[in-house]
């Protein structure tokens, strides 16, 4: 099922395609649940191994439009002082001003601009994520893991997907060299999502 537009390659752009009514049903503001959502993020340490950590706390919001896909959004808020890759001493680094500066900077966010079907229930959506002072675009490719309604009667959507990014692109540059030839920690990292979402009432 369908959720964000899809691209047309037909010449003829301005033909409309008919409303799915299930999409069409999901229409509507959504919050994210943090208790059932994991954001999260996997980079190299020492060139050998990878070190995976979660920010425990984050918030955001999700508008579905059914009837125009294209004008679905998302909005993200994630607070840096919540990481945690399971080593007290590595979080207090990462908090620290060599790496997030989290007192200075408390929040990572990402506001979407676009969205748009690659295929089956797979969607990319680009926004902005600022992290630090430095904000700069980023493509999240996402799957749809469908819609449901939980035992508490609440109506809830999934998503899960991931992205790459270069840290040193947002002024995350702290580094060490290895006496073996490397570094302690590398460039590219990958973010990972799994998010569930509820349906706002009223």
């Amino acid at each position: 099922m369908g959720l964000f537009h899809r691209k047309s390659n037909e010449s003829t752009a301005t033909a409309t395609l008919p409303v799915d009514p299930a999409l069409a049903a999901l229409t509507g503001d959504y919050t994210i649940d943090p208790a059932h959502s994991s954001i999260g993020f996997t980079v190299r340490h020492a060139m050998v191994t990878n070190v995976r950590g979660t920010f425990a706390e984050h918030e955001g919001s999700l508008k579905l439009d059914g009837s125009d896909p294209g004008a679905s959004t998302a909005s993200i808020d994630v607070r840096i002082a919540s990481v945690d890759t399971g080593i007290g001493d590595r979080d207090g680094h990462l908090r620290s001003g060599d790496f997030f500066d989290a007192e200075q900077f408390p929040l990572m966010t990402f506001r979407s601009t676009t969205a748009e079907q690659l295929g089956g229930d797979t969607y990319r959506i680009t926004g902005d994520l600022t992290i630090k002072d430095v904000t700069k675009p980023l493509s999240i490719d996402l799957e749809f893991n469908g819609s449901a309604t939980d035992v508490y009667g609440n109506e809830r959507v999934g998503f899960e997907g991931s992205a790459e990014i270069l840290r040193s692109a947002w002024g995350l540059t702290w580094n060490a060299a290895l006496e073996t030839g490397g570094v302690m920690v590398s460039d590219k990292v990958k973010l990972n999502f799994d998010i569930s979402a509820i349906k706002n009432g009223g």
